[in-house]
């Protein structure tokens, strides 16, 4: 491992590194501009590279992504990639309200210790924790799928009717197209550009987007709250006060993000949302939430950064991406000639170990440059005229829905959903469950469908969903969250009781 360290930091991996995380933020920060298309650029390039230093520069890039995407999400309430979906929830009323350098201050920190959690586990405990991942089969898939599903009744802000007649219209909306077990072709109403499904991007975009461009325009008061003392430093102190009182938020928001990364198809929105909804439960204010409690910000940027370590785990010690920029870069390793496995770790220690170390270097980064950048970028959006803001975004929102496939079709799924977003807000409908449900849909369909197939074959389809340990715990979370509304409300009751009792 010393011999590994020791090739982290030579000039030349330092140097990709400290790039990597640059062109990561700024490439997630722009919305449409995913991670997946971040790691997909910068590939070619890593050929003529040594293995080692080809996958220290794709997971700096990796890891600048995930957190790029906060600046979006916080600035003008679009997630620049789905990571950072519940970092808009209360990132963004912190920026109305004139805190938008605290609230990426506090996303930079703890993303940067949420990624040392990821890459720390990944350091010490990849063999493990990948078992952790063999022990999901489907059944568990439809779970998981549903818990995360189950999170609307916690995220919906005051109306848990509305927030779950959102996620089904989400779960509807990732019915179009082709099925994923099967490839029945639904709701595409002769249109073949539907095929393939609505786009998880383009669909963030317009939904998260479109509806904060029309607010722009037709209101007349500034879209941020400008305060001479927001943009006159990085706030460090107070955040770091701030951190330092939410710990215990902190890392358990870390080790949830870990877990998540390390189930394949999962990934950082799931696991930010989990950790926000824990977040949230476990608050002594949840009323705060969704109104710019920063215990929300900081339960969300270190849960998907730590997802980053965690979806190596599996990755590097069993060959089973966790996300689509871990196929990237697994597909990397192959060309590299390099077999991932147990006895990676062994046979090919000084790579995997010296990839190890430039992860953790690239997430130390992300610090100094996480926040000289986001302070500027807050400085920048406070400034800008919304004559010239508006219609910046406008461009940015068409470029990064066509950029995913260079297909016009995305731009028109963009804009249509992203009226109708604005719509739907005008009655109270968000779209954090919409996209929620959008993006659970394919996995809850294909893990139902294939343990039904397979119950069906055993004839034991109710063992097969009722009868499993794994099952019977993800059921207990989602009975336990979809009872915690109700019983924040009777312990709530039950305190101002005994308050009112002389």
């Amino acid at each position: 491992m010393i011999d590994a360290l020791l090739n982290a930091i030579t000039p030349f991996n330092l140097a990709l590194a400290l790039f990597g995380v640059i062109a990561g933020t700024f490439i997630g920060a722009l919305p449409g501009l995913s991670a997946t298309m971040a790691v997909a650029v910068l590939v070619p390039f890593t050929f003529t590279m040594d293995p080692a230093s080809g996958l220290i520069a794709l997971g700096a890039v990796y890891t600048g992504a995930i957190y790029g995407g906060a600046y979006s999400a916080i600035l003008v309430n679009t997630p620049g990639t789905p990571a950072a979906i519940a970092t808009s929830m209360d990132g963004f009323p912190m920026a109305k309200r004139g805190d938008g350098d605290l609230a990426v201050t506090l996303s930079c920190l703890g993303s940067v210790v949420g990624g040392m959690v990821g890459a720390l586990a990944l350091l010490l405990l990849a063999p493990p924790l990948s078992q952790v991942a063999l022990a999901f089969g489907p059944v568990e898939y439809f779970w998981l799928a549903i818990f995360g599903l189950s999170l609307i009744a916690t995220l919906s802000r005051g109306n848990t009717v509305k927030g779950l007649v959102g996620g089904a219209i989400g779960l509807i909306l990732s019915c179009v197209g082709s099925a994923v077990v099967g490839g029945d072709v639904r709701f595409i109403f002769g249109q073949t550009q539907l095929l393939g499904g609505i786009p998880v991007i383009p669909a963030l975009i317009g939904l998260y987007c479109i509806p904060v461009l029309i607010d722009l325009v037709i209101k007349k008061e500034a879209h941020l709250e400008r305060r001479a003392e927001a943009v006159s430093g990085f706030r460090f102190t107070e955040a770091v006060g701030l951190m330092l009182r939410s710990k215990f938020n902190l890392f358990r928001s870390a080790v949830l993000g870990t877990a998540v990364g390390i189930l394949p198809a999962a990934g950082g929105s799931v696991a930010g949302l989990i950790a926000y909804s824990e977040a949230k439960r476990t608050s002594k204010k949840p009323e705060d939430f969704g109104h710019g409690a920063t215990d929300g910000v900081i339960a969300s940027e270190a849960a998907n950064s730590a997802t980053v370590g965690g979806g190596f785990i599996p990755t590097l010690v069993l060959g089973i991406p966790g996300t689509p920029p871990d196929a990237i870069i697994l597909g990397a390793l192959l060309v590299q000639g390099i077999r991932t496995g147990p006895q990676l770790f062994t046979q090919q220690a000084d790579i995997v170990y010296t990839f190890v170390f430039g992860l953790i270097i690239g997430t130390l980064f992300m610090l100094p440059t996480g926040l000289i950048i986001g302070r500027y970028a807050f400085r920048l959006i406070v400034s800008v005229p919304k004559t010239v803001l508006a219609p910046s975004i406008a461009l940015l929102t068409v470029i990064g829905s066509f950029a995913i496939e260079s297909n016009t079709v995305h731009v028109v799924i963009m804009v249509v959903l992203g009226v109708f977003g604005w719509l739907i807000a005008r009655v109270g409908f968000e779209a954090s469950p919409i996209v929620l449900g959008l993006i659970l849909g394919p996995i809850a369909e294909a893990g139902f469908v294939q343990a039904w197939l397979i119950g069906g074959a055993q004839g034991s389809i109710p063992a097969m969903f009722f009868g499993r340990p794994l099952s019977l715990a993800i059921i207990f979370m989602i009975v336990l969250t979809l009872a915690s509304p109700a019983l924040v409300n009777w312990r709530r009751g039950r305190m101002q009781e005994k308050g009112a009792t002389p």
